[in-house]
């Protein structure tokens, strides 16, 4: 291991999977632009209707207004307030319709300026609907019969909800439970709270009612267990527990299929599961509980980007692995749950791909290396250094020759300290046989007392 030696490594000591250290040569597919998303920005222009297709409700018209915000785009974000427009008139929401009239500021034209007559309308007509939904709840509540109270509450809950009002919406459908009378009414009624809780962006009380609606004494359908780990799996997510939150994903069943299209998408499964366990799971779990899972492999056949990145990131091709996450982030900085959450993935996967790259070698050329990853060799340096100094990599840097080698324990040495220690763990039990055996010769001790 001469200090001046070229090369990239010696000695591998890891299994078969890893030898294709880097990958850049020896893996000749370049990853294709993604689809249905686009460039923050710029890059290309995402197809907004091929995306928002794939969901349905308000978080339809959330997320083109997330778009619209966060796109650095005027085309996409006018197309954007267009169509969150257009799906806004087919609703009731007259406050988010002028929200989003004032948001678009006059630009898309007369067709599009605020519609005074069609908000007027709804007003009245929302004013005699909430009238008579809440004459009937009385009626109800007078009558003293459980199940009608119930749909009262549930109606009036959905109701408010349709017309923008969450926080009515979500007291409304709490109050539906004590007059819930089966485990599928309470896990109907955990399921729209947990509804209206993610759109207010309250994942505490998406916890606790994922809680309440596995704790129901019949057991839940395919599909609502399903819609369940997707709601915990948000809720993890958005509390940064990203192992957690992987599981909970991958769990997820394939009876979802275009149920929940509400909350999130199939394509939202793959790529939240797969990118939370990229960046928490070891190789062991990534092999057993991604790769090898065959209910989470429906998903992953949905967006082939992640599909590939997992198993180029497996496989040791780092280049490609992270080539597919660099074409992959201004499409995932658009999305309304895993925004803020781009960066900390995006590090944790490289730092543990830069781990894995290093673990099985004596020493590795920092030249090599940094081709790998994409990176100049001062950047790589930092990088390391970071990783050391965390305990992460046992390694040392040879700064002047651009050589990271490995610090390996010394076997000697820990063996003579694990025999010391032994040895005065032997000493102690002896010790305290020893005063026991005298303390029985003396009968010195203390019985206990005869129960009378």
């Amino acid at each position: 291991m001469d200090g001046g030696d070229e090369g990239v490594v010696v000695a591998p000591i890891g299994d078969e999977s890893m030898c294709s250290n880097g990958g850049a040569v020896d893996d000749p597919r370049r990853p294709p632009a993604s689809s249905g998303k686009a460039a923050a920005g710029g890059g290309e222009q995402m197809d907004l209707e091929a995306y928002v297709a794939l969901y349905t409700g308000r978080t339809r018209v959330s997320r083109l207004l997330f778009v619209a915000e966060r796109c650095g785009n005027e085309g996409m974000q006018l197309e954007a307030l267009r169509m969150a427009h257009d799906e806004i008139k087919k609703g009731e929401d007259s406050h988010l319709y002028r929200e989003v009239i004032a948001k678009t500021g006059g630009r898309l034209g007369p067709l599009y300026a605020l519609d005074q007559t069609w908000v007027d309308m709804v007003d009245r007509r929302a004013e005699a609907r909430k009238e008579k939904l809440e004459n009937e709840l009385n009626s109800y509540k007078t009558n003293l019969i459980k199940e009608s109270i119930r749909m009262g509450f549930n109606d009036l809950a959905n109701f408010f909800y349709a017309h923008g009002q969450l926080g009515d919406a979500f007291k409304n459908y709490v109050r539906t439970r004590d007059y819930c009378t089966s485990s599928k009414h309470i896990s109907q009624m955990c399921l729209n709270v947990i509804l209206v809780s993610i759109e207010l962006g309250q994942f505490m009380h998406v916890s606790n009612y994922v809680s309440k609606a596995e704790q129901t004494p019949e057991q839940l359908d395919p599909i609502t267990h399903s819609k369940l780990r997707c709601a915990a799996g948000l809720a993890y997510l958005e509390t940064k527990k990203y192992k957690l939150a992987a599981r909970k994903f991958l769990d997820t069943g394939p009876e979802l299929g275009n149920n929940y299209t509400d909350v999130i998408a199939q394509q939202d499964v793959a790529t939240y599961g797969g990118l939370c366990a990229l960046a928490s799971f070891d190789r062991p779990e990534l092999k057993n509980k991604v790769i090898d899972n065959i209910n989470f492999r429906n998903f992953l056949e949905l967006v082939p980007e992640v599909r590939e990145l997992i198993n180029d990131f497996y496989a040791s091709r780092y280049a490609s692995c992270l080539e597919y996450l660099e074409n992959l982030k201004p499409n995932l900085l658009l999305d309304i749950h895993l925004h803020d959450h781009v960066e900390t993935l995006y590090t944790n996967i490289r730092h543990k791909a830069i781990i894995q790259y290093t673990h099985p070698f004596i020493s590795v050329d920092l030249h090599a290396m940094a081709g790998a990853f994409k990176t100049s060799v001062a950047g790589l340096e930092k990088e390391l250094e970071v990783l050391i100094t965390d305990d992460k990599i046992q390694a040392r840097i040879d700064s002047h020759n651009k050589i990271l080698y490995a610090r390996h324990a010394d076997q000697r040495n820990a063996t003579f300290q694990r025999v010391l220690q032994t040895g005065v763990e032997y000493e102690r039990d002896v010790r305290a046989m020893l005063m026991r055996t005298n303390l029985i010769k003396q009968e010195s001790i203390l019985r206990a007392a005869k129960k009378l």
